[in-house]
């Protein structure tokens, strides 16, 4: 599982430059999540062989100096409950500010490592300007530019050093797989949760969570042992009003990463809104199995086509991953809830399934050869062996004479009819096309 690293500190130091230096991206929109805000990013980032996930928590602040502090506050709780190691961005240019104190107020509280990070040094001047950053009480501080990137390297490399050492899992955890209920404020996780707690308790022990608000709890059904992850602790920050969605993207991003397969909750009578969006594509990205429910379905008014055209709308939104379970459950009526879990575990089957070379071989040549790629240029691509990779979860590679000619739409054909032939509902595949 990777770590997960909050970007800190108050407006226009330059956090989200070094979010997006991070993620390896101009803009942090592109082939990110975001969160509630424009300015709240979740990405993806690797340093020395190590992965980890970014959060940019920038530009939350509005209002009066009251408001400020109110603001900083709430938002870096949120970032420090959740990180495990925080990067508090500071501006050399402007020096320590008031809001700067703030935050180094209540990061000199917490036991997580906090790395100082001074910007906009990009001479020796100002790295003698830095000196008066020992003042906020953190201790050493690392200088960088996150526009050229000059100093970055530095501060990754203490980043890296930073990170908790993950205590080595247990027999038990390798073995049973780990499904998380997911979703937005409100959508009904704790119900469901309950609902299926309160039906069978003999079968239900309470296992500790890795993480503060996150219980584990082991099922034992349909011949199957599995671990449900409830993230329903979102409802302790009920008094969190407008922060409200970025602690449940937060909460997503370690409960996903935990996971191999991802129960995504919406609200019936919300309909299928940008944050459900989000998560579900906050485990597209991390290449888990989704199964989504559509709860509080018993609050809809319903006509005889209302659940064709409900889920009509949700596959529209998903485009071009909409091989994905859908399913319509009430947690407080118990419809569906065996179902929702029953298709779950087939989810993880189907993740991981494994096919041979010779029948994937059989089956995918022959179609290549009624169907090959279309010629470019005057070059005609040639695809003589494929087989499915070795790894965790489904991938897919192709061997040809010229892959640098098969364009994205074909994969797109290679991947719809792997999925006609063999049953990947819930999974994303990966499709890599090599030279030969």
């Amino acid at each position: 599982m990777n770590n997960i690293v909050a970007i800190v500190g108050r407006p226009n130091v330059g956090k989200s430059t070094l979010f997006n230096r991070l993620i390896q991206r101009r803009e942090a929109i592109v082939d990110s999540v975001s969160g509630v805000t424009r300015d709240r990013n979740y990405g993806k980032s690797e340093w020395n062989g190590k992965e980890f996930s970014v959060i940019d928590t920038g530009g939350y602040v509005r209002g009066s100096d009251d408001v400020f502090e109110g603001e900083i506050r709430k938002q870096v709780e949120l970032a420090i409950d959740e990180a495990d190691v925080i990067i508090f961005v500071v501006d050399v240019e402007e020096g320590i500010t008031p809001m700067d104190d703030a935050v180094a107020k209540l990061l000199r509280k917490v036991t997580k490592p906090v790395l100082l990070a001074v910007n906009k040094v990009d001479n020796s001047m100002r790295e003698k300007d830095a000196v008066e950053f020992y003042n906020l009480g953190l201790g050493e501080y690392f200088t960088f530019a996150s526009i050229s990137g000059s100093g970055t390297g530095d501060l990754l490399d203490a980043l890296i050093d930073a990170f908790p050492v993950k205590p080595e899992p247990t027999q038990e955890e390798v073995v049973l797989p780990r499904f998380c209920v997911v979703g937005r404020p409100n959508a009904g996780k704790s119900s469901f949760i309950n609902a299926l707690i309160g039906e069978d308790r003999y079968i239900v022990t309470d296992i500790a969570g890795t993480t503060r608000d996150s219980i584990d709890t082991k099922f034992d059904r349909f011949g199957f042992e599995f671990n449900l992850v409830d993230t329903a602790g979102i409802r302790r920050k009920a008094k969190v009003k407008e922060d409200l969605e970025f602690y449940s993207v937060m909460r997503s991003v370690r409960a996903i990463e935990h996971s191999d397969v991802c129960i995504l909750i919406i609200d019936a009578t919300r309909g299928f809104e940008g944050q459900d969006q989000n998560i579900f594509w906050l485990a597209e990205k991390n290449r888990k199995g989704v199964v989504i429910l559509v709860n509080k379905w018993d609050l809809v008014e319903k006509d005889t086509m209302s659940t064709r055209d409900y889920e009509t709308k949700i596959r529209e939104q998903l485009q071009p991953f909409t091989d994905v379970p859908i399913l319509f459950v009430s947690a407080l009526t118990k419809q569906r809830l065996l179902k929702a879990l029953e298709e779950t575990v087939k989810v993880y089957e189907n993740r991981s399934q494994r096919i041979s070379t010779s029948k994937f071989n059989d089956y995918m040549l022959k179609l290549i050869e009624n169907h090959p790629p279309p010629a470019l240029k005057g070059k005609y691509v040639k695809i003589k062996y494929c087989m499915q990779l070795p790894t965790p979860t489904p991938q897919f590679v192709f061997f040809a004479n010229m892959p640098q000619y098969v364009k994205e739409a074909y994969k797109r054909f290679l991947e719809n009819k792997i999925r006609e032939n063999w049953d990947f509902s819930g999974v994303p595949i990966d499709i890599y096309i090599r030279e030969k």
